[in-house]
């Protein structure tokens, strides 16, 4: 079994900045790519980023390119995203997913596990 933990969270102003975090533990044998998925009240939940094991490849939704980072920590178990210039739109309770293979993938089927979600709100 593999447990992801979310953390990072919270409120901030349109424009501001937050920084997600998620760490991988149990059976999560490497290598795994990792991802951030969002989602709001009554919508489908939608991709955000992903990156392979090694951090080498990285992979976003159109929507957040220029404004969000996602990268591994340095023990390769712990994945970020740099959230800036957020905007009221970007406010959804996002997900960490950890996907078994190595493909690099924006298709929610495709990942394996998931965290609890952590809510992000921006105030306009």
């Amino acid at each position: 079994q593999v447990q992801l933990v979310e953390s990072g969270g919270g409120f901030v102003q349109a424009g501001g900045s937050l920084r997600l975090s998620c760490a991988a533990s149990g059976r999560a044998f490497p290598p795994y790519t990792m991802g951030w998925f969002r989602q709001t009240p009554g919508k489908e939940r939608e991709f955000v980023a992903a990156i392979n094991w090694s951090g080498s490849i990285t992979y976003y939704a159109d929507f957040v390119k220029g404004r969000f980072t996602i990268f591994r920590g340095i023990t390769r178990n712990t994945v970020s995203l740099q959230m800036n210039s957020l905007k009221p739109e970007d406010t959804a309770i996002y997900y960490c997913a950890l996907d078994r293979s190595t493909e690099v993938s924006a298709q929610l089927a495709q990942y394996d596990y998931w965290g609890q979600g952590t809510q992000v709100t921006v105030s306009s």
